[in-house]
């Protein structure tokens, strides 16, 4: 059998004007918060939404084969597991697993007036609005992706989507979920996954690595409550110059440089190499354009050491804070307590509870005034490295960029956490992996006026539709 490429095409392109952007609009109005940022979310029932909402869509879709199931383990975020027996003449008896996410970040500040996280809005070819790009477009894209193989001549191998509910939590949930689907998933060969980015929306990017990430609520107490500044400023130690002090054990304020061992690894050369070839090709542009206001400026001068920053080198950032009143309502009071929550983005090959252990050891020992450090939220998760990829899957890819977007492929590293890629690296050793996705420049995942970029998303269809093909194909 031989796949149509052109009428594959075309059934993709109808696919995305005449259902799956109505769709993906009554997705990113559903609030399908993640755990982290709505502890009752059983009881909400935006996430039951959103597995409702995806679910029948894809009971809708006329792929031969397929069979589906919501897998409901107790205490966990309910996982979609759909499977799709082989079709065609495959020349393989492995399994293929598409990754995908519905579950979504908080609303965050900023938006523009018009706009919304739950608001979807069609502009200039952009959805905007809360998840459409990270990750809901992905169970989308990967059934039509399969159901224009099969109505075009094509053949893929045996195929399991699942879309997970956890992923903006750290993927908590989804190990036990696939412990318990390993008889069914059997020998896994290819993972393909659309929740990473690009650096443009002219070509296929894919990613060659992901940071992981160490994270945790630091909270440092003083005196039992707030005392009149003109008092006690001087007589009892802040906890904001404490926690200063400590942050200053972990991060070089003057450079950024992230101080705890475990954070440190070796860059593999080829990493280097591959980091300067996309500042070769792309110059500041592979920076994103960052919005940065009048005056300020970024972290270094150098394209490639920036990339390298984002991508091999762990960074911190302080994502929220505790105990320090609004402004418009701050007394000159001398607060008890003050909670900082911190998070390091860690090397792609660095041990990420050994970097949460080590933050924890060194927030929490010899603290200045004997002042407690209490630490709380807890979370680890490993980042991924890439295997080298397989002679048949480097053609397959190059080739679909080229048939898709007149371009070759272009490979970098993600400076983001997708947990379930380390995971699922660690339980098949031997799978080749497909990482990429739409969050490219401006997409502003995770911030304010998120959007998916539709054509790109469409495009990114029609190359996972030649990939599995020819994963089905024999190998030369």
């Amino acid at each position: 059998m031989t796949l149509a490429f052109e009428n594959a095409t075309t059934q993709i392109a109808e696919a995305w004007r005449d259902d799956l952007t109505d769709r993906l609009v009554e997705y990113v109005a559903i609030p399908a918060l993640s755990p982290n940022f709505d502890a009752d979310w059983e009881t909400t029932g935006e996430i039951e939404r959103a597995v409702t909402h995806i679910r029948s869509w894809i009971e809708s879709r006329d792929v031969a084969g397929m069979s589906v199931e919501v897998q409901r383990l107790p205490g966990l975020t309910p996982l979609i597991v759909v499977e799709i027996d082989a079709f065609g003449e495959p020349a393989t008896d492995a399994t293929v697993v598409l990754y995908g996410h519905l579950d979504k970040q908080p609303e965050m500040e900023g938006w523009r007036d018009d706009l919304g996280p739950w608001t979807p809005v069609i502009e200039d070819g952009k959805l905007y609005g809360r998840g459409g790009a990270d990750d809901g477009y992905a169970a989308f894209a990967s059934l039509t992706a399969i159901e224009a193989v099969q109505a075009n001549g094509g053949s893929h191998a045996r195929c399991v989507l699942l879309v997970e509910a956890s992923e903006e939590s750290g993927s908590p949930d989804l190990p036990a979920h696939v412990d318990a689907l390993a008889d069914r998933l059997g020998e896994v060969d290819l993972v393909l996954c659309l929740d990473s980015g690009c650096m443009t929306y002219d070509t296929l990017w894919l990613t060659t690595s992901l940071r992981g990430l160490a994270a945790a609520d630091v909270r440092v107490d003083i005196v039992s409550e707030g005392l009149h500044s003109g008092s006690a400023g001087g007589v009892v130690p802040s906890t904001f110059r404490i926690i200063r002090h400590l942050l200053d054990r972990i991060e070089d304020s003057s450079t950024g440089e992230v101080l705890l061992d475990s954070a440190r690894v070796a860059i593999p050369e080829h990493r280097i190499a591959e980091a300067a070839a996309v500042a070769d090709e792309l110059g500041e542009a592979a920076l994103e354009a960052p919005p940065l206001v009048d005056g300020a400026g970024l972290a270094a001068d150098d394209v490639t050491e920036l990339l390298l920053n984002k991508t091999w080198r762990a960074s911190l950032s302080t994502v929220g804070a505790d105990g320090l009143p609004p402004t418009a309502i701050a007394g000159n009071v001398l607060r008890p307590h003050t909670t900082l929550k911190l998070s390091v983005r860690v090397p792609p090959t660095a041990d990420s509870a050994a970097v949460l252990d080590e933050l924890r050891t060194t927030l929490t020992t010899d603290v200045p005034y004997g002042a407690p450090v209490t630490i709380g939220h807890a979370e680890a998760a490993d980042g991924w490295e890439a295997p080298a990829l397989s002679p048949w899957l480097a053609d397959a890819l190059d080739g679909a960029s080229r048939e898709v977007f007149g371009k070759p492929m272009q490979l970098y590293g993600e400076g983001g956490t997708i947990p379930f890629m380390g995971m699922l690296g660690e339980k098949f050793p031997a799978a080749q992996f497909v990482i990429t996705g739409v969050l490219g420049p401006q997409s502003n995942a995770h911030g304010p006026n998120e959007f998916l970029h539709l054509a790109y998303a469409e495009q990114l269809t029609g190359v996972l539709t030649r990939v599995l093909d020819r994963h089905a194909q024999p190998r030369v």
